[in-house]
């Protein structure tokens, strides 16, 4: 195969229609836009959010302030003075079992409010300064799980 052998798909490539060239062509006279009105003359039609005078759509909706970032995650939060009771690896799924939190699939954050007597081994999705600061002094690991935010 050479470039000059190279062809659309067949169906590909439709033929624009000329409007208004005579009744041979199938859209003569009017040009397919009916008989008088605004929609018949040039430059007619109504504005888009113009409804007839009827009250329009984005005023008929409930009023809604603000702006929602979707890309968000909203992590569930743990002071280290609850970790104080736990031992050996503390996971998403230790928290849950000890009701801590309730899913062990949402996004853990570590925080740093109280005191951590032993060294544990904490597996979050985030820590604060502070709770990194806190399980390291008490001989602990901070050690963070991936997010893949489903």
């Amino acid at each position: 195969m050479k470039l000059h052998d190279l062809r659309p798909a067949p169906g590909a490539k439709k033929r624009r229609i000329r409007k208004g060239r005579g009744i041979a062509a199938g859209k003569g006279k009017t040009a397919g836009r009916g008989t008088k009105g605004q929609n018949a003359r040039s430059g007619g039609g109504v504005r888009p959010y113009f409804e007839g005078g009827q009250l329009p759509l984005v005023r008929r909706l409930p009023y809604k302030r603000g702006f929602r970032n979707r890309s968000r995650i909203d992590y569930i939060p743990v002071n280290l003075s609850r970790l104080a009771n736990l031992e050996g690896e503390v996971t998403p799924e230790a928290l849950a079992k000890a009701g801590i939190i309730r899913k062990p699939t949402l996004p853990v954050v570590i925080l740093g409010d109280g005191e951590l007597d032993r060294a544990l081994t904490v597996w979050a999705h985030r820590f604060s300064a502070s709770a990194k600061r806190k399980i390291e002094a008490a001989g602990g690991v901070a050690k963070v799980l991936p997010w893949s935010g489903e």
